[in-house]
């Protein structure tokens, strides 16, 4: 079945209930979305607030992190968010590697996937300067 609309719409913050995608001229129908906005404020005594739509206050998050130096911001003023233990902070993948192996199986695990990157004929020995 063919339908005239193009692909899927969603709502989000902002966006009046009813209404069509933004790009058609009647975005103005339909009823607005009650939003609240709600500041947080970390350590550094940055603040920042957040529109959320109108919910219960125990569904909006007490912490978020501080877009300016990333520590954890709570909604208390006087009372900033704690900051978080050393192994919850952000983790690269290769920071998750580091942990798993030692650099002698990094060292092991090079070696075999250079081999078979050579065995391919992907990897000449030229481009290593290993002649």
């Amino acid at each position: 079945m063919v339908h005239g609309t193009p692909g899927y719409r969603g709502t989000r913050v902002g966006i009046t209930q009813g209404s069509g995608p933004r790009h058609q001229s009647d975005h103005g129908a339909g009823e607005q979305l009650p939003r609240i906005r709600v500041p947080f404020w970390c350590a550094k005594g940055h603040e920042t607030q957040l529109v959320f739509l109108k919910l219960p206050d125990e569904q909006i998050p007490r912490t978020w992190d501080c877009p300016k130096c990333g520590l954890p911001a709570s909604r208390d003023p006087g009372h900033p968010a704690s900051t978080r233990p050393e192994d919850e902070i952000f983790k690269s993948h290769l920071d998750y590697v580091k942990e798993r192996r030692s650099s002698q199986d990094a060292e092991v695990v090079l070696a075999g996937a250079l081999e078979r990157l050579r065995a391919r004929g992907v990897l000449p020995d030229q481009l290593l300067g290993d002649a």
